[in-house]
Formats: C-alpha cells, structure tokens, sequence
C-alpha cells in the first residue's frame, strides 16, 4: 500500500509539472540521443549509448517515484484552528528562551525546506509541536540537542 503524501496545493502544482515534463520533454530528448547512440553502431565502447542509457534509468526511477507519491496525496488545507492546536498546514511562531522568535510552516516531508522556515511535521520540532496549544512550551530532542520552544502563534 502507498504511503500517503502531504503536500500543499503548489507542491502538488510543481510535482505534477516536473512529472509530465520528465515524461514528455526529457523522454523524447534521451530517446532521441539513444537512438543516435545505436546508430553508430558497437554499443560496448559507445560512451554515448552506456551515458544515455544510465540517464534513462535515472530518469525512469524518477518518473516511478513520482507517480507513486502523486498516486495517494493529501492537499494541506489552510486551517481555521479554532480549536487552537498545531497540525499539518499550521504556521506557528515559537521562541526557544530570549532568542527571536521563528515562524515555522507545517508541511509534508518532499516540501520540507528548513532554511524558508518549512519543516517537515515529521521532523523533530514538527513532531513535537503537533497538537500543541498557544503558549504551550514544547520540550524538544533533537539531533543537536534538547530545545524549548513556546508557542507564540498559531496561524
């Protein structure tokens, strides 16, 4: 069964564009290049031939796990967080002691990218913050050690 995948309306936007783009654009160009390859006749010293064919395996393991991981999404919704807790989709505000404050959006694994304040909710901090309340303070383990952060905001 596959795993399902949390992503946001544009993550899912990008990852369809790169799928069709590989399956399209990208096929056609290394099948083209192989075909050139074949035509110049033995393949066992035909560096073109064993490059493009390495290519298409890289490209066809990439066009396979898009479509598996596009197969079984969830969109992130934006949420209205009446009930006040953290979950996949929140932005949330936290602030570990005197430091300032960081603003972290909740998103799936593949959209994660830390340095725009995007974490994945499995990720150490996303994990802890789940189902926490503003003004909660979350006690963290992570790799580089033991954090707490107060919730200051959630959007």
């Amino acid at each position: 069964m596959t795993e399902t995948s949390y992503l946001t309306a544009e993550g899912l936007e990008k990852l369809q564009i790169e799928l069709s783009h590989l399956k399209s654009t990208v096929r056609d160009e290394l099948s083209k290049r192989l075909r050139a390859a074949i035509q110049m006749g033995d393949l066992s010293e035909n560096a073109d031939y064993i490059q493009a064919k390495e290519e298409q395996g890289f490209l066809e393991g990439r066009i396979q796990e898009l479509e598996n991981l596009l197969s079984n999404v969830k969109i992130i919704e934006e949420k209205d967080h009446r009930d006040g807790k953290v979950d996949i989709g929140s932005i949330v505000t936290v602030q570990e002691g005197n430091y300032p404050e960081e603003t972290y959006y909740l998103v799936g694994p593949k959209e994660a990218d830390p340095p725009n304040g995007r974490i994945s909710y499995q990720s150490p901090i996303g994990k802890s913050l789940i189902n926490h309340q503003l003004g909660d303070e979350v006690n963290i383990e992570t790799p580089g050690g033991k954090l707490k952060l107060k919730i200051i905001k959630i959007e």
